[in-house]
């Protein structure tokens, strides 16, 4: 179970303040599905608002310890029949694949109006990796790149 100085506690129950409970435990109390989905919360969240729907005290104190002690946690706070758990994030290294192509990207487009006088429009546009903007301002897809049945030949060697 993680420590906890009271300054941390307390900056940790003010960014809790606006969280909404994201994980409900009823009636058949606390199972391994609803740990997972904690742990799940935790994850990706790091700070987590759990509600227990149970009128017993007793049985909320011993779920927020078990739940500290099996997924190492800190208890935050506690009021009424919320729980407020913190664990710090896990970093996450994502990693680029090699097949993929470039992502999506946001282009400025400019168009002259027809009549000379007026301004030009101006738009921004997302346009994905394999599109292209023409001259006139629309976009287009590009074309699968041509392949010579002579260098394939060649390279099939």
């Amino acid at each position: 179970m993680l420590k906890l100085t009271p300054v941390e506690r307390s900056a940790l129950r003010a960014e809790a303040h606006a969280l909404k409970p994201i994980v409900i435990i009823g009636e058949a109390g606390l199972t391994p599905a609803v740990l997972k989905e904690i742990d799940l919360g935790l994850d990706s969240h790091g700070l987590i608002k759990v509600r227990v729907f149970g009128d017993d005290r007793e049985a909320r104190v011993g779920m927020y310890e078990t739940i500290c002690g099996n997924l190492g946690a800190a208890p935050v706070q506690h009021i009424g029949k919320l729980l407020v758990i913190y664990r710090p994030k896990k970093e996450v290294i994502k990693e680029r694949s090699a097949t993929t192509g470039k992502g999506m990207r946001e282009v400025t487009i400019v168009k002259a109006s027809a009549s000379g006088t007026k301004r030009p429009s101006v738009t921004k546009v997302m346009i994905k990796g394999n599109e292209r903007v023409t001259e006139g301002g629309s976009i287009k897809r590009a074309k699968p790149r041509q392949k010579s049945a002579k260098k394939s030949a060649l390279g099939s060697k």
